[in-house]
């Protein structure tokens, strides 16, 4: 653990809501310019995880090691100016635009004595660029589609100038067009040299974009490593109790699943 190719690792971690522990105890590390995408049921702790990560959620045991120093002990901005995260559910004053948001990824590098320079203007002409977003620069965000607007959140983070990028289910309820440009645009800042965690329902995907894959199931990493060693009929009878049979893609060669059948029924919900 805490390997020279890990700028963010979690140790002996355990995270809980109130009395329910959700992590009882994981070790966790992501590797320098590669994409990991987190997988697994709902409920298993995914999310939990990532703010974990990101010191949204103080676990109630173990270490989170930031470029080497437990994350606790850092300054806020120290982090801020590391590391970004992305949640699910973001909202922004209505009329913002898409500029404007970005603008607000170089608050960690603003203080009264530094404010608003050169460098920050260049950072957000670059994160336009990067997310491909440049044309819609002034167009307020509730005016956008959804995965316009996924790309301008992204291209926020890009602004903070961050090595370490966690996206939480950065591609929910998007269309598979949308999809794709979200996931194409992940890559691309991997490609760039970025560490990014992010997590994914679609398993399909996963395997698509990810260099590495991390199943979680009850709070524990049930298994990972590449996605063609990872993902597996057994594993993914176990994580969400259906069959199917494991196809590769003749282009790429990732995993993809064919003939999914539930094993094992879902329990009917209670009616209160």
């Amino acid at each position: 653990m805490n390997s020279p190719r890990a700028p963010l690792a979690a140790q002996s971690l355990m995270m809980s809501h109130g009395p329910h522990t959700i992590i009882p105890h994981l070790d966790i590390e992501l590797r320098t310019g590669e994409v990991t995408a987190i997988v697994g049921p709902n409920g298993c702790g995914k999310s939990t995880l990532l703010n974990g990560l990101a010191r949204i959620h103080k676990p109630r045991q173990g270490t989170i090691v930031l470029d080497g120093a437990d994350i606790h002990t850092l300054p806020a901005r120290d982090v801020a100016r590391k590391l970004a995260l992305l949640p699910q559910d973001n909202s922004a004053p209505e009329g913002l635009t898409v500029t404007d948001l970005i603008r607000f990824g170089r608050h960690p590098h603003q203080s009264w004595l530094s404010q608003w320079s050169e460098d920050d203007e260049r950072a957000v002409r670059k994160a336009l660029r990067a997310a491909d977003v440049g044309d819609l620069a002034n167009r307020p965000l509730d005016t956008l589609s959804g995965g316009q607007r996924q790309r301008a959140w992204i291209a926020m983070s890009i602004a903070q100038e961050t090595q370490l990028l966690l996206l939480d289910e950065p591609t929910s309820a998007l269309d598979l067009g949308h999809q794709i440009e979200v996931f194409e645009l992940i890559r691309a800042l991997a490609s760039q040299g970025k560490t990014i965690a992010m997590v994914v329902h679609d398993l399909v995907s996963a395997c698509r974009y990810a260099d590495h894959i991390i199943a979680m199931c009850h709070g524990e990493i049930v298994t990972e490593g590449t996605p063609s060693k990872v993902i597996t009929t057994n594993l993914i009878a176990e994580l969400y109790g259906v069959a199917c049979d494991l196809m590769h893609d003749p282009v790429s060669g990732s995993p993809i699943l064919v003939n999914i059948r539930r094993v094992h029924p879902a329990k009917p919900a209670e009616i209160t």
